[in-house]
């Protein structure tokens, strides 16, 4: 049986958890009303915070799920994904449009990555 390591926990859930070698974020979410570029930057400096804390970085993340509350900002959140997601170590992706926890968040994302 492996060790299990939970990061950053509460009540309902642990922003990450880390077993056999994996490491399984929660959705990521920032300050809401802002920006789709400003919470997309915040949310991906949240991963690398958490991935660090792991044991890990942006370079080991093997898939990305990205929920938009409109799919009308896909190009913008791509923009800022583009700039930040480091060339030769892209994951498999997916995003979709999907009501989020508040109409004010516009960005979720969620990601999986290996030590």
């Amino acid at each position: 049986m492996s060790d299990i390591k939970r990061i950053e926990s509460g009540q309902r859930m642990s922003q990450a958890v880390v077993a056999n070698g994996t490491v399984w974020l929660a959705g990521q979410v920032a300050e809401p009303g802002k920006s789709v570029t400003e919470q997309t930057k915040a949310i991906l400096a949240q991963i690398e915070t958490l991935l660090k804390k792991a044991g890990t970085d942006k370079t080991r993340i093997v898939a990305a799920q990205i929920w938009l509350a409109d799919m009308a900002d896909f190009v913008e959140m791509n923009a800022v994904w583009d700039a930040w997601v480091p060339q030769g170590h892209v994951p498999t992706r997916a995003a979709g449009e999907s009501k989020l926890a508040t109409p004010d968040y516009k960005v979720e994302i969620i990601v999986t990555a290996v030590l």
